[in-house]
């Protein structure tokens, strides 16, 4: 019931920090446009609050609050998901990676003094900012859900309880929902009385009925698309007009996820993982999902079928669609080498053997490199690499060990080390990551190598281990190159001339494994496993005259072209 009367929230997905802010209008009108009447979003927690205490709730892509004033100036509702944890594919669930440093952090838990002290201060600094916005202040939020896909984790239904009650503490009373899994919730035991009941990606709403009695049911989840991983087959697809079918004819309210799924930027695309931390599987940088609005804000023929089922369905004509923002392209460019990460180390910290890079550095992603000398050679395994590590000799690349490739926790890969019994040398094993895993029981996902090194079975201890968050600081203050690059791990850097400014996606396809920014920008990772090749940089990133293109690749020492494309899945 809105204002006395029956609604039907007809809902669309899309999360502002994978969006360029100066798109936010484009991409609600986009839905507005497809027959929706509502925007949901989730808040990433780790967007917001860097570090304990430091949040930045108003730069970029991180002001929530001014995309929901645009939500509402469109004509738009809102349902809103603040976590603390959302999943959504993020890294670490939209939990912040400095929980991590508490060796035994216990998340999702009530019981856990440090998660709950760091989930105290998110609601109360992000409360002030909500509140306004709540439909009973005036506001566009119908709703505003407590955590996300509980019952998928815990069992504990006074945690909910006690969540609802910390938004209850500022103010903030609802109406409240939950959104799960049907048959999850039912074992858990996990429906917070009083709440809406969303089903993820289930239409057995006469059941869940039963469970929520005269509270609202809806499908809080129906899935148009699906998650891409790195090392997939292909992206992901989907088939949801028979399932929008059935909602309009039942005149059911509905949250379709995603309408538009946008970009992991930067070091946001997280990563899902078996119980027991096996079988690892990180999200491309793309998170375009099979949406029916695609990354960069154009109409797919998805978009078209569905916004014709909603038009015959409201009875009344649509908006016009928007048009999609224009796209550029540029004659191929081959960036050349720039600076070598082994002239950029800083100083080492000495420890007697591996850690996660959480707890010896406090560093929430990037690399680590460990070092230390060895005589001889023989085999040589990693326990516990998290998640890609290339091994050298003497300077010498030797062979790599990826989480993803090697995906069983039970038979590490072994390496075979090059060697003299009566030589001496540097053993450097260099460790980057991917996002942490944000969905199940695996959610201690620390990185770089939590186990023993072991040579010839013996472990190896006494490690010099350097600190490499490729981080703004850091970048800044690179070094270039005294010399023509002699082993793996090169920055590369290209200056593009633009005279104007555009869409477009970056073909990495000749590239191996590395990062790429622009104008200081990090797109986010690549990697030649595909199946994604080009990575999405909207026109907000580039400027008219001369652009900096920046890359480290782990593998390459010789650059390749890089070339403009106009699509995601190859086209050009």
């Amino acid at each position: 019931m809105l204002d006395g009367k029956p609604f039907t929230i007809q809902s669309g997905e899309m999360h502002p920090i994978r969006i360029p802010r100066e798109y936010w209008r484009q991409r609600i009108r986009m839905a507005k446009a497809m027959g929706l009447n509502t925007v949901s979003l989730y808040v990433m927690w780790n967007a917001l609050e860097s570090e304990p205490g430091v949040f930045d709730l108003t730069t970029g892509r991180r002001d929530f609050a001014r995309f929901i004033h645009i939500c509402a100036e469109e004509g738009m509702w809102v349902y809103f998901r603040p976590g603390p944890y959302i999943c959504g594919e993020w890294d670490f669930g939209g939990l912040p990676p400095y929980l991590l440093r508490h060796p035994h952090i216990r998340v999702r838990d009530k019981d856990d003094p440090d998660y709950m002290a760091a989930v105290r201060r998110y609601i109360a600094r992000i409360a002030p900012a909500v509140r306004p916005l709540m439909v009973a202040n005036g506001g566009p939020i119908l709703m505003l859900q407590i955590e996300n896909e509980y019952a998928s984790f815990g069992h504990d239904l006074a945690y909910l309880e006690v969540l609802r009650a910390l938004w209850q503490q500022h103010d903030i009373d609802g109406p409240f929902s939950i959104s799960d899994g049907l048959d999850q919730v039912r074992k858990a035991r996990t429906y917070l009385p009083d709440a809406a009941l969303g089903l993820d990606g289930d239409t057995d709403f006469v059941a869940a009925q039963d469970l929520a009695g005269e509270l609202p049911v809806w499908m809080g989840e129906g899935y148009p698309g699906w998650l891409t991983h790195w090392g997939g087959k292909g992206f992901a697809r989907g088939d949801f007009a028979a399932t929008l079918r059935k909602l309009l004819e039942e005149n059911r309210s509905f949250n379709m996820y995603v309408v538009h799924g946008g970009t992991n930027f930067g070091f946001g695309a997280g990563a899902n993982a078996h119980d027991d931390y096996s079988h690892f599987q990180p999200v491309i940088t793309s998170y375009d999902y099979g949406a029916p609005i695609d990354e960069r804000g154009a109409a797919t023929p998805d978009y078209y079928t569905f916004r014709a089922m909603l038009a015959a369905h409201a009875k009344r004509p649509l908006p016009d669609v928007p048009e999609s923002p224009p796209t550029i392209g540029f004659a191929p460019v081959t960036p050349t080498p720039f600076a070598s990460l082994w002239e950029n180390l800083p100083q080492p910290k000495r420890v007697d053997r591996p850690q996660g890079n959480e707890l010896l550095f406090g560093q929430d992603h990037g690399m680590v490199l460990y070092r230390r000398r060895v005589r001889g050679g023989g085999t040589l395994v990693l326990d516990g690499v998290r998640d890609y590590a290339l091994v050298f000799k003497g300077g010498r690349f030797v062979d790599y060990v990826s989480r993803v490739e090697h995906p069983s926790l039970h038979s590490n890969p072994e390496v075979a080390l090059p060697g003299n019994a009566d030589e001496t040398e540097a053993l450097e094993i260099l460790v980057d990551s991917f996002g942490h895993v944000g969905y199940g029981h695996a959610m201690v996902d620390r990185k770089g190598i939590l186990g023993d090194v072991r040579l010839n079975g013996e472990a190896l201890r006494h490690w010099d281990v350097f600190s490499l968050p490729l981080d703004d600081a850091w970048l800044t203050d690179l070094k270039p190159l005294g010399d023509k690059p002699a082993r793996p791990g090169v920055f590369f850097r290209a200056t593009l001339r633009l005279e104007q400014t555009g869409d477009c996606y970056l073909d990495m396809a000749g590239w191996n494994k590395g990062y790429i920014w622009v104008n200081g920008r990090l797109l986010g990772p690549y990697w030649r496993v595909g199946p994604q090749q080009h990575l999405f940089c909207p026109a907000p990133f580039w400027k008219q005259g001369d652009n900096e293109i920046l890359l480290l690749d782990l593998h390459q020492v010789e650059p390749v072209p890089v070339r403009a494309t106009t699509a995601l899945d190859g086209a050009s």
